[in-house]
Formats: structure tokens, C-alpha cells, sequence
């Protein structure tokens, strides 16, 4: 909302969400191709394409699930940082460090979870903290939007910087409504499963996107184009009510992240663990600590050295949501049932992979700009 403003900022959101369940629809639809069904993206993409395709979209998905795990750290690391500062406010532990031991309680959680099944309770928890967070947020922020004095909402910058950070903006839109691994979840969806997965999709962008939507614009309303990109920064309160919303944001996003690192966890078992034995056998717990340990590590180093929440949803919505998400579903959806379209509909899906694709290009070159800005500005390792 603060790069855009209100007017483009609302028709952004809206216009985000329609585009999203569109893409996700074509994809849905494509969950039994040649009399098979296709549980992972990538076997997806090999069926249609071959295997090439099958290791550029696994590339693809790795840097989308990569870069979404690197965000969750970011702000899990901006979490404690938060509450530390509640407390303390003396610039000692800075916010690499807690960026530092949000990963590291990120390893713990995914040693102790052996599967995605095994979440569980978790997912429950999960809602929970995601309802607390939602609103306090909202509450406070609406309390202290009330009492402030008058809000600017001008967007920052000049002629040249705003381009690029609507640009940037754009991308941040569709990251915020899509995953790029709706195969793997339609895989866990029961009969008729097109059906059911089009019903969630629906529930997901309308009723489900409420709660951002609320919290997206009540932020803005209350603070403007000062906004934090992490909104517990912004509002004013009791501080045992911020603590727990605090804590309630870092809690979800180690499930939140759990989730997203699964397919990954999944392909390293599946290709490198040893099969044998329960999950809490000796020999896989610690084969858990070395590969999940060694990747989380990665994720972790990435998200203290450039900790930019925003700049790295830009970078992944051009790289990854925008390929995966628009033009090969697109793309995938004309070469299966082109034998049964009209010419405008074909005219329609290449228009929507040219334009997607040229957008996606766009949308890289912008954030990886906004990227080096923050970067020469913060330097590495930046305690923002």
C-alpha cells in the first residue's frame, strides 16, 4: 500500500486476488492429464513438457520455497527483535542476531517434524496465533489510527523511484496470494478433487482474504506512507499486549515456515535419506539435523545478510510466483486442451504468457535494483 497509494493499492489487491484464482483454476483443472494424476508440479510439467521442463519448474518451485522460507525468517527475526525492544530498547542484540535464533528454533522444529502429515495440532496452534496476531494488529491499530493527528499518505520517493517500487509492489501482490505448489496441496484434497480444490480456492480468495485485506488497510489508514513493513513496529499499546502478538507472529511463521520448506525436506529424504527405520530412529533424526540443519542454515545466513522483508517478496513474486503461477499455468493449460478451444481462447492464454512473462522480467530487474539501493544504504548484516 505505501508504494502504490490508496486507489492502486486497493484495485491491486483486488485485481491480485482475481488474476490468482484465475491461474490457480487453469492449474486445478490440470490435476489429471493422460489418465494420471499429477501430485507434484514438476511431474506436471515433465508429463507436458519432458524432462527438462521437469528440472526448470523444480528450480523454479526451489526458489520460490527458498525465498518464502528466507521471508518467514526475516520476519520471525523482526518478531524478537520487536519484543526485545519492548523490554530493552538499548541496541545490543541487533536484529541479525535474532534472525540467528529464529533459524535456529526453525531447525529445531523441523527436526521434531518428521512429515507434513505430522503437523497436525500444529496447524491448529497455527490458526490460533494467526487470529492473535490479526487482531491486536487491527485493534491497536485502529485505536491509535483514531487518536493520531492527520495521516500523509504521499508516496515516497521521486519520479524514478517510484517506478521501480511499483514495479516491485506488483510482484509483491501475487506473492502474497500464491504458494507455487498448489499441485502438492491438491494432492492432499478428497474426491471429487477438482471440485473440492476449486471450492478452496474460492473460499481462499474471497472470505479467506478478509482478514489481509483488514489488516493491510487498517495499517495504512492508521500510519500512512509511514508504515512499517512489519506493523507491530508501528502501533502503540499496553506492551504485554504487543509481547504476545509479538510472540504469536514468531510462533506462526516456524509452522508457517515448516509448511513451505516440506516439498524440499521431502525431495532431500526421499533422494538421499535411507528408507529404513521410524522417523525417530537415531540414524534419520540426525540425518534430519545435517540436510534440514545444513539447509535452514543457508535460508538463515541469506535472511541476516539482507534482511529487506519487502525487497525479497518482490525478488521472489518476479523470479518464481510469476512464472509458475501465470505462465506456465497458462502455457500448461493451452497445450493440454488447445484441441478444444476457439481461437480467442488460445489468442487469450499466449497473450497471458507473453504479458506475464515480459511483466515477470520487468519485475526481477526492478527488485534486484531496489535490492542493491537498500544494500549500498544498510550495508550487509543490517540491523533494520
Amino acid at each position: 500500500m505505501v508504494p502504490l497509494g490508496w486507489i492502486a493499492g486497493t484495485c491491486g489487491l483486488i485485481l491480485a486476488a482475481a488474476i490468482s484464482m484465475y491461474a490457480n483454476s487453469l492449474l486445478a483443472r490440470l490435476h489429471e492429464v493422460g489418465g494420471k494424476r499429477h501430485i507434484r508440479y514438476r511431474d506436471l510439467a515433465r508429463h507436458i513438457y519432458g524432462k527438462k521442463m521437469y528440472s526448470l519448474t523444480w528450480g523454479l518451485q526451489y526458489v520460490n520455497l527458498f525465498m518464502i522460507n528466507t521471508g518467514y525468517i526475516i520476519i520471525a527475526g523482526q518478531a524478537l527483535k520487536a519484543i526485545y525492544v519492548l523490554f530493552r530498547d538499548d541496541g545490543v542484540i541487533k536484529l541479525p542476531y535474532c534472525i540467528a535464533l529464529s533459524g535456529f528454533v526453525c531447525a529445531l522444529f523441523a527436526f521434531g517434524i518428521p512429515y507434513l502429515s505430522a503437523l497436525r495440532i500444529w496447524l491448529g496452534f497455527s490458526t490460533v496465533f494467526t487470529l492473535i496476531y490479526i487482531v491486536i494488529a487491527f485493534v491497536l491499530s485502529l485505536r491509535d489510527g483514531i487518536t493520531a493527528p492527520a495521516k500523509d499518505y504521499t508516496i515516497p520517493g521521486s519520479h524514478s523511484e517510484r517506478i521501480f517500487t511499483t514495479i516491485g509492489a506488483i510482484a509483491n501482490l501475487v506473492f502474497a496470494y500464491n504458494t507455487g505448489m498448489l499441485p502438492e496441496i491438491q494432492a492432499t484434497i478428497r474426491p471429487p478433487v477438482v471440485k473440492n480444490m476449486e471450492k478452496a480456492l474460492w473460499f481462499q480468495f474471497t472470505i479467506g482474504s478478509l482478514p489481509l485485506y483488514a489488516v493491510t488497510f487498517m495499517g495504512y489508514w492508521a500510519y500512512g506512507s509511514s508504515t512499517s513493513s512489519y506493523l507491530l513496529n508501528s502501533v502503540k499499546g499496553p506492551v504485554w499486549i504487543k509481547t504476545v502478538a509479538n510472540l504469536s507472529a514468531f510462533l506462526q511463521t516456524v509452522i508457517a515456515l515448516h509448511i513451505f520448506a516440506s516439498p524440499m525436506y521431502e525431495f532431500l529424504d526421499t533422494k538421499f535419506g535411507s528408507g529404513h527405520g521410524g522417523p525417530f530412529a537415531i540414524h534419520n533424526v540426525m540425518f534430519r539435523v545435517a540436510v534440514r540443519g545444513g539447509y535452514l542454515t543457508v535460508n538463515t545466513l541469506v535472511a541476516a545478510m539482507l534482511p529487506f522483508l519487502g525487497d525479497f517478496m518482490s525478488l521472489t513474486g518476479a523470479l518464481s510466483t510469476f512464472p509458475l503461477t501465470f505462465v506456465l499455468a497458462n502455457h500448461m493449460y493451452l497445450r493440454v486442451k488447445q484441441h478444444k478451444m476457439h481461437t480467442f481462447q488460445k489468442c487469450w492464454h499466449w497473450l497471458n504468457v507473453v504479458g506475464f512473462s515480459l511483466l515477470s522480467v520487468t519485475a526481477a530487474v526492478a527488485a534486484l535494483r531496489l535490492i542493491t539501493v537498500d544494500s549500498s544504504t544498510y550495508h550487509l548484516f543490517a540491523d533494520v
